[in-house]
């Protein structure tokens, strides 16, 4: 199947899949650390400010003008937050080497740039250059305003921040507005220090590679500074217990009202559950074929949407559906009646056929690149579980009826959040 091999080395880890699968030889380097107030925006900012200039490369424009040359490589940074970290994900295609008639030293090149960016930005009196910062200031600002036009994040942001209350996840993966115009080049930089010293950083090498050779490039370009001895950084796991159903109506200037409503599963990816709970949030909302889209979208006609989604790492399910305002209730009760009928059982054997076959196809389509290979293996990084990809496929394969009515029993409403014209709700 897919074979990784971990070699751990001074400041991190790097993760080599030799596989002759794709035409491209993929790097992605992930930088994870815990999501915190003080950071979250230094954080947002900081990968946009490094891909923006190196020391050799010292612009934007100087930097794409060398990926043209290295046979049209790409380079790409992206922020999420799986559970309670705060994950910078630097990617660099290129081209495999042994497709092209020179057969230049394209690997060593990539890496070489990769390591660039990471250890050596472009910097000015010793501090970041102060027009990169401000120009990606300006588009972080903009990358944050973005999720208030587009009313179906923002009800799903709203949602987290309810729901999630004092609790880190809370916090936006872009940071906040108001914290971003007081970063200058020195603070920024000297969070960036930080993050060198005490992120937990993996590499992985996807490709057409030999190991032995890549490794010794790996390590003649990536030095880390220095780092503190330090142990693993433990994110507290303790559950929150939900007294009451909190409610929350917030009205805007919108015809399509936006409910969310948001549970906790009390299951992880760390737990034997795991695949439980993902064939449970395939009946329930998943897929096409699930209980929402099929009842409160097809039957009742009443949502434009209706769909489900789980955050493994925190152990939240999240309710997304847009409906006419005056729907409300009953969208209410009728997604109510489907979680009760998860509970009850009252699910079918194709369902769970039909259920087991997508996710297993979903898999394996996510396989299929590269980058959605490294976000597999990236589960194994953020948890305490190892689960290898034919684990995935046999222990999703052995679900029963009695597994997913027992995670269903578990899950308990935790908020509901409903973003609503200007006009009063009806029942």
């Amino acid at each position: 199947m897919i074979c990784e091999n971990i070699t751990t080395m001074p400041g991190f880890r790097a993760h080599f899949i030799p596989t002759d699968k794709y035409k491209t030889n993929t790097l992605v380097l992930k930088m994870k650390a815990p999501l915190s107030k003080e950071a979250v925006t230094l954080r947002a900012l900081l990968p946009y400010v490094l891909q923006s200039g190196t020391k050799t490369h010292p612009s934007m424009k100087a930097i794409r003008t060398y990926l043209d040359e290295l046979y049209g490589a790409t380079l790409n940074v992206d922020l999420t937050k799986k559970g309670e970290y705060h994950i910078i994900t630097i990617r660099l295609d290129i081209a495999n080497e042994k497709f092209l008639k020179e057969q230049p030293s394209l690997l060593n090149k990539a890496v070489q740039l990769l390591s660039e960016v990471v250890l050596e930005p472009a910097l000015e009196n010793g501090a970041f250059v102060s027009r990169i910062v401000e120009q990606e200031k300006r588009a972080l600002k903009q990358r944050i305003q973005s999720v208030y036009d587009d009313k179906m994040r923002y009800a799903n942001l709203r949602l987290v921040e309810e729901m999630c209350k004092n609790e880190p996840y809370a916090l936006h993966t872009n940071g906040q507005l108001e914290d971003v115009d007081a970063i200058t080049p020195e603070s920024l930089f000297a969070y960036y220090e930080k993050t060198l010293q005490e992120d937990e950083i993996d590499l992985y090498i996807i490709g057409d590679i030999d190991e032995a050779s890549t490794l010794e490039i790996v390590k003649s370009h990536f030095q880390f500074p220095d780092r503190q001895d330090r142990t693993k950084v433990q994110l507290s796991t303790e559950q929150k217990t939900i007294a009451n159903v909190q409610e929350v109506v917030e009205r805007q200037d919108i015809k399509q009202g936006k409910l969310n409503m948001g549970y906790r599963t009390y299951i992880t990816y760390d737990d034997d559950d795991y695949y439980a709970l993902q064939v449970f949030n395939g009946i329930f909302g998943g897929f096409s074929h699930s209980k929402l889209f099929i009842n409160v979208r097809e039957k009742a006609s009443l949502a434009y949407y209706a769909a489900s989604r789980l955050e493994s790492h925190k152990g939240l399910l999240m309710v997304m559906s847009g409906i006419e305002p005056a729907n409300y209730e009953k969208a209410v009760q009728i997604i109510h009646d489907q979680m009760k009928a998860m509970k009850q059982g009252d699910f079918t054997d194709e369902e769970m056929t039909q259920t087991k076959a997508v996710i297993r196809n979903q898999l394996l389509e996510t396989l299929d690149t590269p980058r959605g290979l490294v976000e597999v293996l990236y589960h194994n990084v953020l948890s305490e579980r190892r689960r290898p990809i034919d684990e995935w496929l046999s222990g999703t394969d052995g679900v029963s009826r009695e597994d997913v009515i027992r995670v269903a029993s578990r899950i308990q409403l935790d908020t509901i959040y409903f973003l609503t014209g200007m006009e009063e709700v009806k029942s």
